[in-house]
């Protein structure tokens, strides 16, 4: 069979261009990508993104930079991800308060659900309430006694209104019928200065920013918020444990990237991740923060964001927070 030579033309024309065509699709990256953290240097947050982004840039072959954007419970950083350009060069590293943020503020800059894809979780990392050794409690028990008899008198503090940290006080605080009001700060660094000093009584802190000062006896660890035992202090009970059902909280920290990102893009993220989290630095790493690494294909992770969109929803309205104009 004979082709026309315009026929014959194309084809050759196709042939050189489908090697560009493949090059240009598995080039990506070309240059340095940008990941932004929703809270200051030092959060818990900020230590799981730069334990992953080592790996990832040496796999890569692209540094990931890392930007911290703290402030209003990390809708400043939300925002600067979902105006960011969908092409794979600014992702976010945020945790579940990104699912609370469409709740507790009445205007945002941005749709927590439309203008962002999930690309997968990087690990669920239990908060632990601790109190200065200073106020003399030493178990879940006696907090709630002390609670009960002096109610309006106790406070905690969180990493701003909103947050992954209020929201898992708020959650304890409903199921144990205690009163106690939330002191807000910037990040974690800021609330456990305040609980180590005295001057709040109670924090529940991701594991990392105080497993030091839990050791070396600056602050009681009374229990852990999450569902189970946190590998890192399996002496220390869940919350339920130590008698207030309900009171579960799973505070995860995941990676997202800007909507319309192509799927090509997200899914080499999701794997770049994956395999970060396999190696026995990052394990090792996880081990001593004591986060559990945990992943979800980006369908999966998108379908978890919208279930927890909507469940806070209800916590945020049982818990009566004040929502922020």
């Amino acid at each position: 069979m004979q082709f026309p030579r315009r026929t014959l033309a194309a084809f050759a024309a196709a042939a050189l261009l489908a090697p560009l065509a493949a090059h240009a699709q598995g080039a990506y990256p070309t240059k340095p990508i940008r990941v932004i953290v929703p809270f200051p240097a030092g959060s818990t947050t900020d230590i799981i993104a730069r334990a992953i982004a080592d790996k990832m840039g040496q796999s890569m072959g692209q540094q990931l930079v890392i930007e911290n954007r703290g402030g209003a419970s990390g809708t400043i950083g939300q925002a600067a991800v979902a105006a960011a350009a969908p092409d794979g060069y600014t992702i976010m590293v945020h945790s579940s308060s990104h699912t609370v943020s469409p709740h507790t503020f009445a205007k945002l800059p941005f749709d927590t659900e439309k203008d962002f894809v999930g690309v997968t979780p990087i690990s669920s990392t239990p908060n632990v309430l601790v109190m200065s050794p200073s106020k003399n409690i030493k178990t879940l028990g006696e907090l709630l006694t002390y609670a009960r008899a002096n109610p309006g008198k106790v406070n905690f503090a969180s990493a701003g209104q909103g947050s992954a940290t209020h929201l898992n006080a708020e959650k304890f605080k409903l199921a144990a019928k205690i009163e106690a009001t939330n002191i807000p700060f910037k990040g974690s660094a800021e609330a456990v200065t305040e609980v180590m000093s005295g001057r709040v009584d109670y924090y529940f802190s991701p594991i990392a920013p105080v497993i030091g000062q839990i050791r070396n006896g600056q602050l009681v660890a009374l229990a852990v918020g999450s569902p189970k035992r946190a590998a890192a202090l399996p002496q220390v009970p869940t919350t339920a444990e130590a008698g207030v059902p309900g009171s579960e909280f799973n505070f995860w920290i995941g990676m997202m990237a800007p909507a319309k990102t192509p799927a090509a893009i997200v899914n080499r993220l999701h794997d770049e991740v994956v395999k970060a989290l396999n190696t026995p630095e990052v394990k090792e790493r996880f081990n001593t923060l004591g986060a559990d690494a945990w992943t979800l294909s980006p369908s999966q992770f998108d379908a978890y964001i919208a279930g927890e969109i909507k469940s806070n929803a209800a916590l945020v309205k049982a818990a009566g927070l004040e929502v922020q104009k």
